[in-house]
């Protein structure tokens, strides 16, 4: 047991002095140049090994015989999710924290946005990898990752554009996963801290009917409209067709693989400018895209490291298998050379719009839309991460794939270690209930038990696979090159 009295006290849940010393850190970086950023990124971790030594029983133990104050980062070992998850409790610098309470409090919906014993946020991570995990995050280190989206992402550059912002009575919408997921609680919060932001910000699910959803934005008229890329893909769509009349000023995307094509799409529906941001519930901010397409990685608060299967280091120009990823803000759940699971590929030399920041490619998740027919012949279109979000909430089910299989069929496959008669029936019932929902009820849906495919580059699972047609089944089935990725690689 870790004495109560060595634990200094944790930062402020939210400090607007804390909040604008981060604010005043990212704009000097900006200014300061490479050599600077990758200064400051070694203080912190140094710092931040230090911290993770002398709090966390689990660093204490794994770093013990390391002098880390020397170590070089590619020498200590690798963290996984099922490393952090079973050992949780150690992990934490707060004894106050177990996961048996953090798992009692994300049970309850409700709670999302709101502080985990007055101080901590707690965000929860979808099972793209078959597994979900809970991440938690300090005063500071939320500071930094607000500070990191209004400079870099926002492209506000001084406090004069900061305090406009805030004054332009903008209607944000974030049509998003409900719960604990990063993007929808850090927007509870807003509206936590700031009730009088409440009627200007609001959660759109991407649960709802698609008619009923385009009614609700045409009603709330958003002026902001952040969102997934597949999501703003069927939003421009509609948009075209006449079902959406919205005119958005800028649409901001996220959490998955954005293409070039996409994203012409979507700027030429709504008429408006598209701005991609990379980020995880392991770290809100990761990089931000610049006006020539580069994702550019916030390095002085986060290093990322593309690796082989074996975890070796890959140099510029080669996609890795995955990503190691060090948040240097986070104190509370350190996360040190944590196995992230996406595919990057370093940016040798400079970016043309001249930011000092390193530029990345990012080969991220990438799920079908599932396009289905449905009882008087007229096409459905079901986005992936709406089937994912039901058979993880309503069934808890983590390790599947779905693939779709003909106009009107799925076939829903089963890890034989998460199978069972009473899981395949629970996602049965699951799958059936909210095709329902989308006027979908002749769609046939059938379970088996059998290994899953994972991507061939990253290891995660393209869990939702639409590859109706030539080939039938199999060759369905049989996908593990992902769709998004070829058409960025065009």
């Amino acid at each position: 047991m870790r004495p109560r009295g060595s634990l200094e006290p944790a930062p402020p849940f939210h400090d607007p002095a804390q909040s604008a010393a981060a604010v005043w850190d990212v704009w000097l970086s900006a200014v300061a140049g490479t050599l600077q950023i990758r200064h400051s990124a070694q203080l912190r971790l140094r710092e931040l090994l230090a911290w993770a030594r002398e709090r966390s029983p689990f660093y204490r133990n794994r770093y013990r015989g390391i002098r880390v104050h020397e170590a070089r980062l590619e020498e200590l070992p690798v963290l996984t999710k099922s490393e952090l998850m079973a050992h949780f409790d150690a992990v934490v610098t707060d004894p106050d924290i177990s996961a048996a309470r953090v798992r009692d409090f994300v049970a309850d919906p409700r709670r999302a946005g709101h502080p985990f014993l007055g101080r901590y946020a707690i965000w929860s991570s979808s099972g793209t990898t078959g597994e979900p995990g809970l991440f938690l995050h300090d005063g500071r280190a939320l500071a930094v990752y607000e500070a990191l989206h209004a400079v870099r992402f926002r492209r506000l550059t001084s406090p004069s554009q900061v305090i406009a912002a805030w004054l332009a009575a903008d209607r944000y919408a974030l049509v998003s996963v409900t719960g604990h997921f990063a993007g929808c609680a850090s927007v509870e919060r807003l509206r936590l801290l700031y009730p009088w932001l409440a009627g200007q910000v609001r959660i759109f699910s991407i649960l709802e009917a698609q008619a009923a959803l385009a009614q609700q934005l045409n009603e709330y008229q958003p002026t902001l409209l952040a969102t997934y890329p597949t999501v703003a893909s069927l939003l421009a769509d509609a948009q075209r067709a006449g079902q959406l009349a919205i005119h958005p000023r800028e649409i901001w995307t996220g959490g998955e693989q954005l293409t070039a094509v996409q994203k012409a799409h979507i700027a030429d529906a709504f008429g408006c400018a598209v701005h991609d941001d990379y980020g995880a519930s392991e770290f809100l901010a990761i990089g931000w895209s610049c006006e020539r397409g580069m994702v550019h990685v916030n390095a002085d608060w986060v290093l990322l490291e593309p690796v082989d299967e074996r975890y070796r280091t890959l140099p510029p120009g080669l996609a890795s298998h995955t990503t190691l990823l060090t948040n240097l803000a986070n104190r509370v759940q350190p996360l040190i050379r944590y196995d992230l699971g996406d595919s990057i590929t370093w940016i040798d030399g400079a970016c043309e719009c001249g930011s000092p920041l390193p530029a990345i490619r990012v080969e991220g998740r990438c799920d079908d839309i599932v396009a289905l027919t449905d009882a008087g012949g007229r096409a459905v279109k079901l986005l992936p991460l709406a089937l994912t979000t039901v058979l993880e909430d309503a069934a808890g089910l983590f390790r599947f794939q779905l693939f779709q299989v003909g106009a009107s069929a799925l076939v829903l496959r089963i890890a034989p270690e998460a199978s069972g008669a009473d899981m395949a029936r629970r996602s049965q019932r699951a799958l059936d209930g909210f095709l329902r929902t989308q006027g979908l009820p002749n769609v046939r849906v059938e379970v088996e038990t059998a290994p899953l495919q994972p991507h061939s580059a990253t290891g995660k699972l393209r869990r939702v696979v639409a590859r109706p047609g030539p080939g039938g089944e199999q060759a369905c089935m049989d996908a593990t090159r992902c769709p998004a990725t070829d058409a960025a690689d065009k």
